[in-house]
């Protein structure tokens, strides 16, 4: 494939992907800027494993965004303990503020932050995500059963919490 239409081919990939990719790195990253870095950090070692140039696995991007993510908040841990600094936490951006609805979108957001971590992830990836279960368990290191049962698990879960609000 000549060099044009890979790099068109790309410019459609990150079109398409790009906002899920950060709305997943914002859950893991305590800064915007960090959530960013993460997506642009994946890309990169993703595109260097595949290594034709053309876009990578989805579930690859997102199995790294969440590795890296895992290493940089043990770096970031490590310096806050010897620095006894705390770091300011990135407030919960499940939507971008310019949306509509505001009121359905916060109600939704802080069910989301109450839902346990293991099944928020899941969620976002199948619903936000896009992805199958079977991309789910490559992406966070479990069995697709697992997945799928953490995701029934999470959406029961939002139901209770979002029925409590809206009963």
């Amino acid at each position: 494939m000549d060099e044009p239409q890979t790099q068109s081919d790309w410019r459609c990939w990150l079109d398409q992907h790009a906002p899920k990719l950060l709305l997943f790195a914002r859950q893991k990253a305590r800064l915007e800027a960090d959530a960013q870095d993460l997506v642009q950090e994946a890309l990169v070692e993703a595109l260097e494993r595949q290594g034709d140039g053309q876009p990578p696995p989805l579930a690859l991007v997102y199995a790294t965004i969440h590795r890296r993510a895992i290493d940089l908040a043990r770096r970031e841990d490590r310096r806050a303990n010897r620095e006894l600094a705390a770091l300011e936490p990135m407030p919960d951006a499940w939507f971008d503020s310019s949306v509509e609805d505001r009121e359905l979108h916060q109600l939704i957001q802080d069910a989301m932050s109450r839902v346990p971590e293991n099944y928020r992830e899941v969620v976002t990836l199948k619903v936000w995500g896009g992805l199958t279960f079977a991309e789910i368990a490559i992406a966070l290191g479990i069995p697709a059963n697992t997945a799928a049962s953490r995701y029934r698990y999470g959406l029961e879960e939002l139901r209770r919490l979002t029925k409590e609000v809206l009963a």
